[in-house]
């Protein structure tokens, strides 16, 4: 069930496989709420912060796939407000609130790097007796085939994640991860929801 329940604020730190890619959440935090706040068969909004609106849609999709899958009403914010009208901070508030939107999970990319990483060789040079023999030297170079290791481009993407009460405009929790080489925005969004959602369960926020 997607419930939020009174809990002291910790850190958690959790790793999850996502295909060629990986994905770790930081750190997070939550807030203390008096008494349960129940988003179960409720309408919550799945906002991706992207001036680009074609990544907005595709990752606000997924989002509330990802959100209805846990219980409460995914609904893509675009569909509620579309464009450019999602700056407007007012506007965006009254037709929130004439949706009928009890919470929010907002996702934004803080960051995105390229990440140089050396993997050293695992030949070495020594031996010496097998130098005096042209055969000898043939038997044990091949046998010691030189790697002279690689360097690695990665790209790394930082994410913050953060779950709002719309009503009472709160922040219920949040959290900060990294994600090495992600490629496709319904994987990544899927595999950052799930890490989202096994941190507030590790917490005690969530069933």
């Amino acid at each position: 069930m997607f419930r939020f329940v009174k809990v002291c604020g910790l850190a958690t730190t959790a790793t999850l496989a996502c295909g060629c890619a990986s994905t770790s959440y930081v750190s997070s935090w939550q807030a203390p709420v008096d008494g349960p706040i129940q988003f179960d068969n409720k309408r919550v909004a799945a906002i991706v912060v992207s001036a680009d609106e074609s990544t907005r849609r595709a990752g606000e999709t997924a989002l509330a796939r990802e959100i209805s899958a846990r219980g409460a009403q995914g609904v893509p914010s675009y569909t509620i407000i579309p464009g450019e009208s999602a700056k407007d901070k007012d506007g965006a508030k009254k037709k929130l609130q004439e949706a009928n939107v009890d919470g929010a999970v907002i996702m934004r990319v803080i960051s995105s790097e390229q990440e140089i990483s050396y993997s050293p060789g695992t030949g070495w040079y020594g031996a010496y007796p097998y130098y005096g023999s042209f055969y000898g030297y043939w038997g044990y170079g091949w046998g010691m085939a030189y790697d002279p290791g690689y360097l690695r481009t990665d790209r790394v993407v930082m994410v913050e994640t953060l779950v709002y009460s719309v009503v009472q405009d709160k922040l219920l929790w949040a959290g900060k991860s990294k994600t090495t080489n992600p490629s496709n925005i319904q994987k990544f969004i899927s595999d950052l929801a799930d890490g989202a959602a096994k941190e507030m369960r590790k917490a005690g926020f969530i069933d």
